[in-house]
């Protein structure tokens, strides 16, 4: 599977002049780990996340007294150019979607900003990719019940962690088609046959 196929799109951006005030209500609001950083022209200049915000002392530290807090003349908002990372990992939108998960466990990072050709497109996360496995296996059990119906739709499937059981075949030419067949779809790792019982 490619990363276009699975990627977040269109990508919430922020620039370097956006208070962090407001990145705080996006991240909490679209319920997002980061958010890209880009220049006018959508070109990607960094990323801020959680844990960039979380790092920022001036951001959380709420041990100052309120009577110092008294300033005579206002102060300008927090920017995310002072919190950005501006070292970023990312993806391309045609690049396999193995290559975004190795590179998550590699860097530890939640979610990777997917670039083509020096621009933003999207994002990939760790919750795309669980949500993808979640419904994996109702996803093969669909593909191959299309596939067996017409060949033999009293077959039954079932899928369990992409581990294909089909009962029904008999003779070892409707075992073999069915190997197969079930063979075919994206995400099978394995395939079982099973007669139907004569009890």
């Amino acid at each position: 599977m490619l990363i276009r196929d699975l990627m977040s799109a269109p990508v919430m951006t922020v620039s370097p002049e956006t208070p962090i005030s407001s990145v705080l209500r996006l991240l909490d609001a679209a319920r997002i780990t980061s958010v890209p950083v880009v220049g006018r022209h959508g070109t990607l200049l960094g990323i801020v996340s959680e844990a960039d915000i979380m790092e920022d002392e001036a951001l959380i530290d709420d041990r100052v007294p309120v009577t110092v807090v008294r300033v005579p003349a206002p102060t300008p908002p927090r920017r995310v150019a002072e919190v950005m990372t501006h070292l970023v990992v990312t993806v391309q939108p045609d690049d396999d979607l193995e290559a975004a998960i190795d590179l998550m466990r590699s860097t530890m990072m939640k979610s990777l900003p997917v670039v083509e050709y020096d621009r933003v497109v999207g994002m990939i996360s760790r919750s795309d990719v669980i949500h993808l496995l979640a419904g994996r296996d109702r996803r093969i059990q669909a593909e191959v019940t299309d596939l067996l119906q017409s060949e033999a739709p009293h077959w039954r499937v079932e899928v369990q962690d992409g581990i294909v059981t089909v009962t029904g075949p008999v003779d070892p030419r409707e075992r073999h088609l069915a190997e197969v067949l079930c063979g075919t779809v994206r995400g099978v790792v394995g395939v079982q046959i099973n007669r139907l019982s004569t009890l």
